[in-house]
């Protein structure tokens, strides 16, 4: 995370025009550490982390030679320590020649080259550590996917819940935040109310159908399943065709809350209940261990209905949240598919814990957990977020990564269950701080 640090720091350096502070090199004007400024402390906040972190490097790339690691451990190493040097090299030339943008994307192309080998590096020397050890994420007492008892109730009442649950709300206030940051980046201090309004409640229906029509679809496998065996349609609570209508109802009404902002958001919104409902539920997740990477696009959609809803098209920045989003999905679903393992395999989806094993979805969690951080600073450094944004990327980072390397050390449901929970605060946290990075601060 040191060098994940430098990344963001470099990044916020440039965006910020912090850099535009101290055109010398290594210190500025003759002087060292003259903090006279707020861009002055981040331009030496930079260096600084940039001297720490190239000692940390040099003693990683050590202790895996000394310790006799895999070679391909040791060839990550080596590679992000020789890069290192000339990561240095271009960027006292990038702080010497102020105004270069093609300089100030190579020194943060390079350094994202630096933090994706050791990524790597991190990624197979816990495989070696730990993938031959008993895993045993899914055992324990199993859970509903509801805190929820599993003694619905009668009248009408217990009929509204149950309805209310086919919607999946917790899955909505996700979704419509990322829908709020897509708009918050688009339109900053400018948005409409009735552009928020009609897109967060255009989002709240569309996720209400999508959740619907995936319970509809999905009846027969929930009831394979503990997680899922106590779902309205499961239990025969309420009838498909009554629950299949009921969507058909919510997705009407999501698209004309949409269609009353522009057609663009409603072909995109029309576009994610068709994608999670028929692509994903019927074709990706019952056939393919891959459905949970090409599934995030169902959870990536919104980003882009929340910038169409503002500017009327798919913008560059707009895409770089949606990646944000694509690319956090396999990090965060892979841990519960760990946790529920076993009742995934009774339900007969082929996720990668039941046709890959346990190991190798460990370690694709650092892995896609790595690129959505890399993501996190493609899109700071396309936008004018700043500190905020910065600091919550690093913190919430540092938090999930801990959690995801504990998940290798104790492989339990706990663990699994810690790690996810982890992924939700990250997410969370760092559309929070888009809002307010792009509205407030």
């Amino acid at each position: 995370m040191g060098v994940y640090t430098l990344l963001v720091l470099g990044a916020t350096t440039a965006l910020t025009g912090a850099a535009d502070a101290c055109t010398s090199w290594p210190a500025c004007g003759g002087q060292w550490f003259a903090l006279d400024s707020l861009d002055l402390a981040v331009v030496w906040g930079h260096r600084t982390a940039a001297a720490v972190t190239g000692v940390v490097v040099v003693a990683a790339a050590v202790f895996a030679w000394r310790r006799g690691e895999s070679r391909r451990v040791r060839a990550a190493v080596t590679a992000a320590l020789a890069l290192y040097p000339v990561q240095i090299a271009l960027g006292a030339y990038t702080a010497t020649t102020p105004g270069s943008s093609a300089l100030a994307g190579g020194h943060l192309a390079l350094a994202v080259g630096i933090f994706a080998a050791l990524v790597l590096a991190l990624a197979w020397t816990l495989d070696a550590q730990t993938g031959h050890l008993p895993s045993a994420e899914w055992e324990g007492e199993p859970r509903h996917d509801d805190s929820e008892s599993s003694d619905p109730g009668t009248g009408p009442l217990a009929t509204a819940k149950a309805y209310l649950r086919l919607t999946k709300p917790r899955l909505m206030w996700l979704l419509c935040l990322v829908a709020g940051a897509g708009m918050a980046l688009a339109g900053g201090t400018q948005l409409a109310v009735e552009t928020v309004a009609l897109t967060l409640g255009g989002g709240v229906l569309s996720i209400g159908a999508s959740g619907t029509f995936n319970h509809v679809l999905e009846r027969e496998k929930d009831k394979k399943m503990a997680r899922t065996d106590d779902r309205p349609l499961a239990t025969d609570r309420i009838p498909p065709r009554n629950a299949l209508a009921f969507g058909l109802v919510l997705g009407v009404g999501s698209l004309a809350a949409f269609a009353a902002v522009n057609l663009l958001t409603a072909f995109l919104g029309l576009t994610a209940i068709v994608f999670y409902s028929v692509v994903y539920t019927l074709v990706l997740k019952p056939n393919t261990r891959q459905s949970t990477v090409i599934g995030g696009a169902a959870g990536a959609l919104p980003a882009l209905i929340g910038w169409a809803a503002v500017t009327g098209e798919v913008g560059v920045a707009g895409i770089a949240l949606a990646a944000v989003i694509f690319l956090w999905t396999p990090a965060h679903f892979y841990n519960l598919a760990l946790a529920y393992k076993d009742d995934y395999e009774r339900g007969g989806f082929p996720l990668m814990p039941v046709v890959e094993g346990e190991a190798k979805t460990r370690r694709h969690i650092v892995y896609y957990l790595g690129a959505t951080l890399v993501s996190a600073v493609v899109l700071a450094a396309l936008t004018d977020l700043g500190a905020l944004y910065a600091g919550t990327t690093v913190a919430l980072g540092s938090v999930f990564l801990y959690f995801a390397v504990r998940l290798h050390r104790e492989r339990d449901r706990s663990a699994a269950m810690r790690s996810f929970h982890a992924s939700n605060a990250y997410l969370g946290c760092l559309l929070v701080a888009v809002v307010l990075d792009a509205m407030v601060v």
